[in-house]
């Protein structure tokens, strides 16, 4: 699957079977085989030494009665017993150690689980496209990458383990019974056929609503996100009651899906089958025994110990298989993420070298999906070290002709180049460590300062961090926090000012050194005295590199080597500040609305000043 990223992980050795939820879970399954034979060896011995102690108990009951009927002497009966009493004890001794082990094992086998899962998940997220992303809900993929995943962890421990185990107690009493009587065997059996087709009921029932429940999950908690992430509007128009509302709506879902599920786990019929195999089991050996003098009572308390045994497959049956159609149902939610196929792929025997900058756009279209066409025909190029201003009305394409440089997106037909290398040609990586963009909606991660100036050189040195920040005009700023460069700044960086993140995020991109320096409306929300110092801090970084500047402000457009004019997604001029004002129509109406009163912007820097 094509994808653009690829981590290596343990999970590339043993690949993941994708082509069905019950293959996707058997794959992760069969990476640890030893913690599957522990385990496996701890539910038979769990079974075959629970019916051991049915055994014993047996044969001190006939000891007992035979004392009691003079057949045997009291010292007799009395060894016998205290015999049984020893092969109790050193019987469920071993079973104890065995099961710490199986139950330790079991553990480990969901720990494991969920670590690969969880990995391989958000590998496989990093690896899709923005076409993706742009779709799809943030809450609903976290729920998939933390609660789906944990579910499939409660699916395997207790889930599988519980439903493993049980399934040898189901076996022993048809294993041990036939050395009673062979005639006794038709209650366990007829039980155990029943008990498998009430199962396969249940089950069914269980996994149409264990979809809805994960799907109704997943539903809250995005709106649950949507709305945190968006706390700021809701306050800001007073929409507390609303959302409140709503959210109480969606809660009310997922309670009436468990609700759901609840009643399909009360209408549990192996509860019943138990009952009446035991109830059947009794008077089928009692009758046996007034036939057959052979048929000791204490074969018969053996044999109804051995029924009892069905009780732990019928109760925790109950719960384990609801668990494991939890699970089932988080595994298809996770695989349906998983197989989700990207345009883009990252191209490891891809063209990586030296970046020289520069760019040429030809007859380029492009639409998001789903969407009306945004890029029209577009055509030009940038020599490198050039700077080229990219002017519009908003909603013009300017920002997402950018993103088709380093491949944020793919064209829909034509070709960008770099360096007149077509940028699918270039090795996905290669291509973006030499491409910088700087957004006006700056993202700033929740460590230190430090940590998000280098986000993009992972080695960096505090020397190399602070000669960066000095070039940004932010060093300043960041000696006056009590840490300085380990401030840890809030969620998205909110709290720091606008053009204190704008300062940080040239920084990143001073010390990423890109040889394509991408500035998207960076200054539009900044005050004049800010500007000035980011302009600087613009000029600075843009000196050397080729830049593609979109901007509102007159100061920089006419900063620009070359300025194209973009409308309705198509390029209707290009050229220099002059030029295009004397030859350009639409050129003028934009250039007129920004030298409008309270419109022109900022004061200008030379380069070099």
């Amino acid at each position: 699957m094509t994808a653009e990223f690829v981590a290596s992980s343990a999970y590339n050795k043993h690949p993941s079977d994708h082509r069905s939820p019950a293959r996707l879970i058997v794959s992760h399954l069969r990476r640890h085989p030893l913690v599957a034979v522990v385990l496996l060896i701890g539910a038979i011995s769990n079974a075959g030494l629970a019916a051991a102690l049915f055994y014993f108990v047996g044969i001190a009951y006939d000891a007992i009665l035979d004392w009691s009927q003079g057949t045997l002497s009291r010292e007799e009966a009395l060894a016998v017993c205290i015999n049984m009493v020893w092969g109790i004890l050193i019987s469920q001794l071993i079973r104890t150690v065995l099961q710490f082990f199986r139950n330790l094992s079991s553990e480990i086998y969901g720990q494991r689980i969920e670590r690969d899962i969880r990995d391989e998940l958000y590998s496989n997220l990093l690896g899709k496209s923005m076409d993706f992303h742009d779709r799809q809900p943030i809450g609903e993929i976290m729920a998939r990458v933390t609660n789906d995943v944990r579910e499939l962890n409660l699916m395997m421990n207790p889930g599988i383990n519980l439903i493993v185990g049980s399934g040898m107690f189901l076996l022993a009493p048809l294993f041990f019974t036939p050395a009673i009587s062979w005639q006794l065997i038709w209650t366990p059996l007829l039980f155990m056929i029943s008990y498998i087709v009430a199962q396969l009921l249940y089950v069914r029932s269980l996994h149409r609503v264990a979809q809805d429940v994960r799907s109704s999950f997943g539903t809250m908690n995005a709106s649950l996100a949507e709305s945190l992430d968006g706390i700021e509007i809701v306050k800001g128009n007073a929409q507390e009651d609303r959302e409140r509302e709503k959210f109480n709506g969606l809660v009310d879902y997922v309670y009436r899906k468990y609700v759901e599920q609840g009643d399909i786990e009360a209408l549990y019929l192996p509860l019943l089958l138990w009952g009446i195999a035991l109830v059947a089991g009794l008077g089928h050996s009692l009758y046996l025994a007034s036939n057959d003098p052979n048929l000791t009572d204490g074969e018969i308390v053996r044999y109804m110990g051995f029924l009892t045994l069905f009780g732990f497959p019928v109760f925790v049956s109950q719960f384990s298989f609801s668990q494991v159609a939890l699970g089932y149902a988080s595994a298809k939610r996770i695989l349906s993420i998983l197989n989700q196929k990207t345009a883009l792929d990252q191209n490891e025997d891809g063209y990586a070298s030296d970046m020289q900058g520069a760019i040429r756009f030809d007859a380029v279209n492009f639409h998001y999906d789903m969407g009306k066409t945004i890029i029209h025909d577009v055509s030009f190029a940038v020599e490198p070290g050039q700077t080229v201003a990219i002017v519009g009305q908003t909603g013009a394409g300017k920002s997402t002709l950018t993103k088709l440089v380093n491949r944020t997106y793919d064209v829909e037909s034509g070709t960008v180049y770099v360096d007149d290398r077509p940028v699918q040609d270039w090795n996905m990586a290669a291509l973006r460590s030499q491409i910088s963009i700087i957004e006006q909606d700056i993202f700033l991660f929740s460590r230190t300062i430090a940590e998000n100036i280098a986000f993009g050189v992972q080695d960096a040195t505090q020397e190399q961090i602070e000669d960066a920040a000095k070039m940004a005009q932010a060093h300043d700023f960041i000696l006056s926090f009590p840490d300085g460069y380990q401030t840890v700044i809030g969620q998205r960086g909110v709290t720091l000012s606008g053009g204190q993140r704008q300062r940080i995020a040239i920084a990143r991109a001073f010390l990423t050194d890109p040889k394509i320096l991408i500035l998207d409306d960076s200054t539009s929300a900044i005050d004049s005295a800010t500007e000035d110092k980011i302009q600087r801090a613009i000029w600075t970084a843009a000196r050397g590199r080729t830049t593609l500047l979109i901007t509102h402000r007159l100061s920089q457009i006419r900063w620009a080597d070359h300025i194209v004019v973009i409308k309705k997604g198509n390029v209707v001029a290009q050229g220099k500040h002059e030029d295009l004002l004397a030859t350009s129509e639409a050129y003028r109406r934009i250039f007129a609305r920004y030298e409008s009163p309270g419109r022109a912007g900022g004061v200008a820097f030379a380069p070099g000043d």
